[in-house]
């Protein structure tokens, strides 16, 4: 599935990334694998009740995944939406590399270098 702007997806990822809790969250399951809720909860200053609702809303994003192991419950990251939200961010970096490349292109045949070298030198 490619994001476009009015995606309502991309809305709840960029959401989710906004928090330093819930990213840190995302980086402990990236590198430590599958993990329990109180697991993940050790070391943040918050309540348990408050970082299951910041897994809660990783998981609306699509970042974690839950399954049921017997009587709990195991969280895993999925980076699929993350690297969705990095598509359309590199949309936009191929936008402005282009607009940056013309305006370089076009103070060469208007100015060039050594002449805006050398009034950069005069200030």
């Amino acid at each position: 599935m490619r994001l476009n702007e009015s995606s309502e997806q991309l809305d709840l990822i960029f959401q989710a990334l906004a928090h330093r809790d819930r990213r840190a969250l995302l980086r402990r399951l990236a590198a430590e694998g599958e993990a329990r809720v109180t697991r993940l909860a050790e070391g943040f200053d918050v309540s348990l009740n408050q970082v299951s609702k910041h897994l809660k809303t990783l998981e609306r994003a699509g970042l974690v995944r839950r399954r049921q192991s017997g009587r709990e419950y195991r969280l895993r990251v999925d980076l699929r939406a993350l690297m969705e939200a990095r598509d359309w961010l590199e949309a936009y970096e191929r936008f402005w590399k282009a607009c940056f490349e013309g305006l370089e292109l076009y103070l060469d045949t208007t100015h060039p270098r050594q002449e805006r070298t050398s009034d950069d030198d005069r200030e």
